[in-house]
């Protein structure tokens, strides 16, 4: 009994401490064996399948808007945020100064047109002129073969024959006069229809490029988006490919992750990645594919770049920028992205069939736009109304294409 509480003296501690530590740190041994076991697992299953990064961030096509030609801005039709859908007006220019060319252009048109009409009709006269003086020739032709005859039988005197062969000298001349101006008019005809003819169709390009000058004093969207970066006032003199604002089809965004290069090892085109945005937090999540595994460093492209030859050197894993792309739209629509902003991706690494790089080329344009091909079909259209509204018959389209 005196040994026992010498030793709680001694101690300070109950001796039935000693199992409960033991049984404690037991319990602490078998959380970490657990625990340990549990990385090995996670590793195995899914952490040496994935690689993720937060340097991730929202790229897009920023689509500029500038001027094709000049003049004074008269409107402004969007402003920073707003929606705009392709062929909508954006800026409007004053046009008084085009209205005057293009009206021009068309008189100078329908003039060329009808002049040209009249050298056809030159040419079929030239040709009738030269037919009668053909006629002419063989009548002073069979005149002197027969006044010859007469002559030599001393039926008529050589006066007279003279005569007659005066007449034939002087037709076959008009003949030779003849044919050389139809010659002259034929040439300027030849192989062509009115609306085919060189002069129509230098005046029709000069009409098509009046037309268009006019018609893109109206600057339109050339993509549904989103307005950016304006920068055009009114009253401004707008110049030809000076910027006034940006469109951003945000429906079209893509991610630009830069992972380290220690990370690209099993990386492959057409892996899934999840996407997460800071902005919407963990709830939301967008489903991507990787599109492109960038071409080099970013060290590289830039503007300074590294000069590891000079100097003393330290090692520093860089980093590849590597392209999402987003599979489904609906999912932008619900919860849109804008462009700069932080991302979280992690790289499903199960599929390792795709290539490293692409192996063919683009089939299809990134982007396409065909409100300027309007113009020029509408301008086209105008042309071939002219034409036909001075022809005297149906002709051809004049530079169809």
């Amino acid at each position: 009994m005196n040994s026992k509480v010498e030793s709680l003296e001694a101690t300070g501690t109950p001796a039935s401490s000693s199992p409960r530590r033991r049984w404690l740190m037991r319990a602490l041994l078998l959380v970490v064996v657990m625990g340990a076991a549990g990385v090995v697992v996670w590793y195995v299953t899914v952490g040496r399948w994935s690689e993720g990064t937060d340097d991730a961030y929202v790229g897009g096509n920023v689509v500029q808007i500038t001027s094709q030609v000049s003049g004074t801005v008269m409107l402004i039709g969007a402003d920073d945020g707003d929606l705009v859908h392709k062929g909508d007006v954006l800026v409007r220019l004053d046009k008084a100064e085009l209205d005057v060319a293009l009206d021009k252009a068309k008189a100078d048109l329908a003039s060329t047109v009808r002049r040209v009409r009249g050298l056809y009709t030159s040419a079929s006269g030239a040709a009738s002129e030269v037919a009668i003086n053909r006629v002419a020739l063989d009548r002073a032709k069979k005149d002197y073969e027969r006044r010859r005859d007469l002559a030599r039988s001393g039926a008529i005197s050589n006066e007279e024959l003279a005569h007659a062969l005066d007449g034939l000298q002087s037709a076959q001349s008009a003949l030779t006069n003849a044919s050389q101006r139809y010659n002259t008019s034929q040439v300027l005809v030849d192989d062509t229809v009115v609306s085919s003819h060189p002069d129509v169709l230098a005046s029709a390009a000069r009409l098509r490029a009046a037309y268009l000058d006019d018609v893109r004093t109206n600057i339109l969207a050339p993509v549904t988006g989103y307005v950016a970066k304006r920068s055009v006032q009114l009253g401004q003199r707008a110049q030809p490919g000076n910027a006034l604002m940006a469109v951003v089809p945000l429906r079209e965004v893509w991610v630009d992750a830069n992972f380290k290069e220690t990370q690209l090892l099993h990386m492959r085109i057409g892996q899934p990645v999840a996407v997460r945005a800071d902005v919407y937090g963990g709830d939301v999540s967008y489903k991507a594919v990787i599109e492109s595994l960038g071409v080099g460093t970013g060290s590289a492209f830039s503007l300074l770049p590294a000069q590891n030859a000079t100097g003393n050197w330290i090692k520093i894993v860089q980093r590849i920028p590597v392209r999402l792309h987003f599979t489904d739209p609906s999912e932008l629509d619900a919860h849109p992205l804008r462009i700069g902003m932080s991302t979280v991706v992690d790289v499903d690494l199960h599929d390792q069939s795709g290539p490293l790089l692409p192996r063919e080329s683009p089939l299809t344009p990134i982007l396409t736009t065909d409100v300027y091909a309007r113009q020029l079909a509408e301008a086209q259209a105008l042309i071939d109304r002219i034409v036909h509204a001075n022809a005297p018959t149906p002709v051809a389209m004049v530079g169809a294409r």
